[in-house]
């Protein structure tokens, strides 16, 4: 089935009428400034005009599937499950999907590492959760998905619309990645994902509004938010592994208005050539956005 882009008339009924001056357009030449591949999807949050680049195709996940386990956490707290000040035991070995052999989580991938020193420790959901989004701990995502189950976390996403995104493990799992069993993701589904985020509606208005309050702590800001006005708020996750770098979140406005965006990239040559790309197509959108 193909799905037809939006282009950016629909989204800024203010652009110029010459294609050379259209938002998509400049987008594009932006990403055609790196060698790789790229995927943009936006939404007003206020009127739900969106533009769409390439936003159902595919991408390995990387830690952007760490929001997806951050909706399961909290909906099964709200159903009940356990409490977020639950504590859980600190530990490095994990068992592979590939074939359920054993492995220890390399801490020095890790791009946190404190939790390391309380192996052998408890630590609660939340403070694990927290660490997992906030600095995109490894050990603490492989520790609450051993908690919430990647199958729960799968199912929440269906049940929400969301088609596409696929957490099949936790980090680290080399036999699994050997084996093309990866997490997937698309700008499509991550755009459904913070809109919902947005508009408070991820399990229950409490729940989204704690969950926003952990994104807007976000410690990695080289993408979104890199270009943007210090008064601009932006409650998001990042994800990379080797050539690829993502982006996907809420952008706030002072004056209350809100967009979403979501920007991914794979098959990059240079990561910090598209890094910058990236970081300068959502310089673009915010001003196309906040023009008078």
């Amino acid at each position: 089935m193909m799905y037809p882009l939006l282009f950016s008339f629909l989204c800024f009924p203010m652009i110029l009428a010459n294609p050379d001056d259209s938002l998509e357009l400049r987008i594009k030449k932006e990403f055609a400034a790196a060698k790789g591949d790229f995927a943009l999807a936006f939404e007003d949050v206020q009127s739900g005009k969106r533009l769409l680049i390439n936003a159902r195709e595919n991408f390995h996940a990387a830690s952007t599937m760490k929001t997806p386990v951050m909706v399961e956490v909290y909906k099964q707290a709200a159903a009940g499950k356990f409490s977020l000040q639950d504590s859980i035991p600190v530990h490095q070995n994990f068992k592979s999907i590939a074939d359920g052999s054993e492995f220890i989580l390399n801490q020095s991938s890790d791009s946190e590492q404190e939790l390391y020193k309380v192996i052998g420790k408890r630590k609660s959901i939340y403070d694990l959760l927290y660490l997992m989004i906030i600095q995109s701990s490894n050990l603490a995502t492989n520790l609450i998905i051993e908690r919430v189950g990647a199958d729960n976390v799968n199912k929440t996403m269906r049940e929400m619309g969301l088609a596409d995104i696929q957490v099949l493990r936790g980090v680290e799992d080399i036999k699994a990645y050997e084996k093309g069993m990866n997490n997937v993701t698309n700008a499509y589904d991550q755009l459904l994902l913070y809109s919902k985020l947005a508009g408070g509606s991820l399990i229950n208005p409490a729940s989204s509004e704690q969950m926003l309050n952990i994104l807007l702590d976000q410690k990695f800001n080289e993408i979104i938010p890199a270009r943007l006005p210090k008064n601009v708020k932006v409650a998001h996750k990042t994800g990379s592994i080797t050539g690829v770098q993502h982006d996907a979140g809420i952008v706030f406005l002072p004056d209350g208005r809100k967009y979403v965006l979501v920007l991914l990239s794979k098959n990059l040559e240079d990561e910090a050539a598209g890094v910058e790309v990236l970081a300068r197509v959502s310089e673009l959108v915010y001003r196309e956005f906040t023009r008078k």
